[in-house]
């Protein structure tokens, strides 16, 4: 297990002068590669050979050649076989080299797995290792235990004989066992029916079955909340909100309904994210957001010490209820999230006085607690 003692040792060899940004190169490594660029940290990010371009070449420094003026936001881009290999010595000896504090994203847990990130990654990460694997739900105290005990309102969960409404399930796919498969039954009859079918067509393993989720389905719009809790200063800053593009679901609901109903007979509806919509919330529904979140940081503490560092999000519904607007969450995520648009929304200028990046805001925190001496307030 890499030790709180292990990330000081590391630190206590680093130039705090010269620190440097790392990550890896997918879901958003230019993020993390632009806001350290806008506060005068060196950035690496890591890609695995054959999807290094984005970062190698379009926004990668460089000079433009009719003006002059720098072009890109990536310092150094280093190439491996896979994104695995992130963890072997020569790459984690070059980061350390480099003074360099890692920001983990979703692809990071996604190639590298729970056990080599807490036991064998010694480098020193911005955020809770501990905290990642809390989102898979397959997790013991995972993100629906932490919902639980943090009493944030869930729908409700339930098992195949116990399916009385409309519901979501969410399994694992068969090829991509980071992605779920989703579909929606009404009664167990019709979960057996549909998770036969998807069996069949090899979409789901019926062995994953046992791992499903099943959720009443949420009738409500849908946004993801950004956060930031700041170790430093113990407050909870809302960095700003979006929504989700998923394919091919966006396809098909911009159809007519009749013309929706002859695809589903040609294809199933996928839930893929592929991007994202910065967007606003109404004013009045602020603070349930934010108290939710407030709940959230506080249970991470005891659950997972030290508790959340930086970045994280919680993805819910606003629903109407009664002549009024209730909010329920359905999923965690303990990391930088991969949408860069919500920068775009204004909660971090009503905060800072200006535009603020949640890549930005990791910068600005790094080099506030290397000034203050504090670094290990924010790194496991």
């Amino acid at each position: 297990m890499v030790s709180k003692n292990d990330i000081a040792g590391l630190i206590a060899g680093y130039d705090l002068s010269r620190l440097s940004v790392s990550t890896l190169g997918s879901h958003s490594a230019l993020e993390v590669a632009s806001g350290s660029h806008e506060e005068s940290l060196k950035n690496i990010v890591v890609c695995q050979k054959g999807r290094d371009r984005t970062y190698s070449k379009y926004y990668l420094k460089r000079k433009d050649r009719a003006t002059g003026r720098e072009l890109g936001c990536v310092d150094e881009v280093l190439i491996l076989d896979k994104f695995s290999d992130v963890i072997s010595e020569d790459m984690q000896n070059h980061l350390r080299l480099k003074n360099s504090i890692f920001v983990p994203n979703r692809s990071f847990s996604v190639y590298v797995p729970y056990k080599d990130i807490e036991e064998t990654f010694r480098v020193p990460i911005f955020g809770n290792r501990h905290l990642l694997k809390a989102e898979e739900r397959s997790a013991e105290n995972n993100q629906y235990a932490l919902m639980q005990k943090a009493r944030i309102r869930m729908p409700r969960r339930m098992k195949v004989g116990e399916i009385d409404r409309l519901s979501i399930v969410k399994v694992p796919e068969a090829q991509r066992n980071y992605e779920r498969a989703f579909f929606f039954a009404s009664s167990p009859s019709d979960f057996d029916h549909k998770a036969n079918e998807m069996i069949g067509k090899k979409i789901i393993n019926e062995a994953d079955l046992d791992r499903a989720v099943i959720e009443e389905f949420v009738v409500g719009a849908q946004f993801n909340f950004n956060f930031f809790y700041s170790q430093l200063s113990h407050e909870i800053e809302l960095m700003g909100i979006d929504t989700r593009r998923q394919t091919n679901l966006d396809g098909i609901l911009r159809l007519p309904a009749n013309e929706q109903l002859e695809v589903l007979k040609l294809t199933r509806v996928n839930n893929i994210e592929v991007g994202h919509i910065a967007t606003t919330l109404r004013e009045s529904l602020l603070q349930n957001a934010f108290e939710s979140a407030e709940k959230l940081v506080e249970i991470c503490k005891t659950e997972y010490s030290p508790g959340i560092i930086g970045p994280f999000a919680l993805q819910g519904a606003v629903v109407s209820e009664n002549g009024r607007e209730e909010m329920v969450f359905f999923d965690l995520s303990f990391r930088i999230p991969g949408s860069p648009g919500i920068s775009a929304t204004p909660y971090g200028k009503y905060l800072f006085g200006q535009k603020m990046s949640i890549g930005r805001r990791i910068a600005v925190e790094i080099k506030e607690a290397a000034k203050s001496k504090r670094m290990m307030e924010i790194l496991t």
